[in-house]
């Protein structure tokens, strides 16, 4: 019996990696992805936060008034195309500006609300008001103002129409009118040049005023 010898299959030679060139096509094609998304994200990051500095109302600042830093508040908002229309806080406030338009507590500042004592085309008025004032009377209001004038013997004449949809600039209530009686109210209308005379005679003349709301009106 004859025995078959046997030989030994050889090693496979080990397989070499070789170190990643910078030539290598792939190479470069992944890195160009991975810089392009951090890009992407980058510009995404970025474009969210483009917020600007603009001055806001503390507090309501009737018609009139001077505005001063300390009636402003910083707040940053993104306005995008909108942001020439509002007071930024780079360029400050400018000197001697009064508001021109009423400005609500917490509402950003449009250049188009300040201007100068001169440009104002209304003038507020204080009236004592001793009636309770129409149920939704608030600052912004528009309301008509009724005149009547004492007649002979003590009598009063009809009343009449003096202002239609003026608007009120502020209120301030007695502390009899806060805590719920009927103390008189200072209402702050503002009124045009023109017919300015016929409400300082009404109120020279101690004429008895009345308000009617009046929400649909404009000036």
């Amino acid at each position: 019996m004859s025995l078959l010898a046997v030989t030994p299959e050889r090693d496979e030679p080990p397989v070499r990696l070789r170190k990643p060139s910078w030539k290598d096509p792939r190479l470069l094609i992944g890195l160009l992805l991975v810089l392009a998304s951090i890009a992407a994200v980058t510009a995404v990051v970025g474009s969210s936060d483009q917020t600007t500095g603009v001055y806001a109302a503390r507090a309501d600042i009737p018609v009139g008034t001077e505005v001063l830093p300390a009636d402003l508040t910083v707040v940053a908002v993104r306005l995008d195309d909108l942001q020439p229309a509002y007071l930024g806080v780079e360029e400050g406030i400018p000197e001697d500006a009064v508001a021109t338009h009423l400005l609500r507590a917490g509402e950003l500042v449009p250049r188009a609300a300040l201007g100068s004592a001169d440009e104002l085309d209304r003038k507020p008025v204080g009236l004592t008001i001793d009636d309770p004032l129409p149920a939704g009377t608030a600052t912004g209001s528009r309301v008509d103002v009724w005149v009547s004038f004492e007649g002979e013997g003590g009598t009063w004449e009809p009343p009449t129409q003096l202002l239609e949809a003026a608007e009120i600039s502020e209120l301030t209530m007695s502390e009899s009118a806060l805590g719920g009686g009927t103390g008189p109210t200072l209402v702050h209308v503002l009124v045009g040049d023109e017919t300015l005379p016929e409400l300082l005679s009404a109120l020279l003349n101690e004429a008895r005023i009345a308000l009617v709301l009046n929400p649909g009106g404009s000036p």
